[in-house]
């Protein structure tokens, strides 16, 4: 049993091992549909992560440095190369818990990477503010920093430039951690992955398992997948669909979306779908 499997490698595998998530990833894969590339860190993984006294062991390490290599080769992107690869880091546990664990998007932007998508895209303010949600969502997933600390800095940032706001947000994350904001892609997959497994114990993902009588013991996957844009411009969007009316059960096709918005907005429920 591997530590790590690409979308592809996965077919066959129980929900048990891949996740809810990277189960159903997979046979999306399998069955053809046109969705972004991925891998999956298995709930063989996490357990391994938490035997191992919360530390990413050396082999899993390896394992996935080697599965980011093949996703590079398997994307035709490159994480830091002149067409930068970009992933979300999410959980999938085998039984649904909607909301109780974590999820980092626009992961692999750094100073570089930026500049390079700014030159790509001719979208300067789209790459900006998905820099600055990036390290706002990792600075508070994987550090425990505030989100509103950073909400206050762009009220009181009106009249700076981006680059300013984002000297800011990175000043902001070495005060609340004593670090340098990690701006090599491979080691923020890393702090990533780590987090997410950490997450299954958080205080909501406990109480959620005790009231749904869920296994304590199976512990979550982690999709790392390729960043699709649904805030690039206003004809990008992004939202939900359902084979069923979610509210009545009515055997219909029922979805809510946003344009100009990432998957975390629909989500969260910040927006009005």
């Amino acid at each position: 049993m591997k530590n790590i499997y690409l979308f592809n490698e996965g077919y066959g595998l129980e929900k048990m091992i891949l996740g809810g998530k990277g189960a159903n990833l997979v046979e999306m894969k399998k069955i053809g549909l046109p969705i972004p590339n991925g891998l999956i860190a298995t709930t063989v993984a996490c357990k391994n992560y938490f035997k191992n006294e919360n530390c990413l062991s050396v082999d899993m390490i390896k394992d996935i440095k080697e599965g980011i290599k093949k996703l590079e080769i398997e994307t035709g992107k490159e994480f830091e190369g002149e067409n930068p690869l970009l992933v979300s880091v999410r959980s999938g546990a085998p039984v649904s818990m909607p909301g109780m664990m974590d999820t980092i998007l626009n992961l692999g932007l750094n100073d570089n990477t930026v500049q390079k998508l700014i030159e790509k895209t001719k979208n300067e303010k789209f790459v900006y503010e998905i820099y600055l949600r990036f390290i706002e969502m990792f600075a508070e997933i994987v550090k425990g920093v505030s989100r509103e600390k950073f909400v206050k800095i762009k009220e009181y940032s009106k009249e700076k430039t981006y680059e300013e706001i984002i000297e800011a947000f990175k000043g902001l994350y070495w005060i609340e951690t004593g670090e340098f904001f990690p701006e090599n892609p491979e080691e923020q997959i890393l702090m990533a992955i780590e987090s997410i497994f950490k997450s299954w114990n958080n205080e909501r993902a406990k109480i959620y398992r005790q009231l749904n009588n869920i296994d304590e013991s199976m512990g979550t996957a982690v999709v790392v997948q390729e960043m699709v844009f649904g805030n690039f411009n206003a004809l990008s969007g992004t939202g939900v669909a359902f084979t069923r009316n979610p509210s009545t059960g009515e055997n219909e096709l029922f979805g809510e979306y946003l344009l100009e918005a990432q998957g975390e907005d629909i989500v969260a429920g910040i927006r009005t779908p």
